[in-house]
């Protein structure tokens, strides 16, 4: 189970950390319920991945209930319709991605594709380091559907 080998992020203090502590990786952070099933399926891929990207980004896990200090900042599931959330940093600075869906503050849809999730985090990273706050996803998930 994912979740379980990933590092949690168990205090804002704790995520603002996260945050700030990488100068050249990008900081990945899945925002959500880690017993909720959706939650979980991406928990094991952002695992299966976490080794693949090391060199360019690094995973934490955050629960938002036990750590609800960015849930109205960041626009995090308050009405329990998304399962996660994943975010983006760089350098402090949050990362957008145009994935076609209408919100590009965060990836907030079903994902179950190791080499689709590295192929977005590493485009990310690649816009990031060319300074760029917003880059275009690989693929365009504008006909993807939200969880049931």
């Amino acid at each position: 189970m994912g979740s379980v080998f990933l590092p949690h992020l168990r205090t804002g203090w704790h995520v603002d950390q996260a945050i700030l502590s990488e100068d050249d990786r990008l900081v990945i952070i899945r925002f959500g319920r880690e017993e909720e099933r959706d939650c979980m399926i991406v928990d094991e891929l952002l695992f299966r991945i976490s080794e693949k990207i090391k060199n360019f980004g690094v995973i934490y896990l955050c629960n938002i209930d036990r750590v609800p200090d960015f849930n109205v900042m960041y626009e995090l599931d308050s009405d329990r319709s998304e399962p996660y959330t994943i975010m983006f940093f760089y350098r402090n600075k949050h990362m957008m991605c145009d994935f076609g869906t209408g919100n590009n503050n965060k990836l907030n849809f079903p994902i179950t594709d190791q080499q689709e999730l590295i192929d977005i985090i590493e485009t990310i990273y690649r816009g990031a380091k060319k300074g760029k706050g917003l880059v275009i996803s690989p693929k365009d998930y504008s006909a993807v559907r939200k969880f049931r």
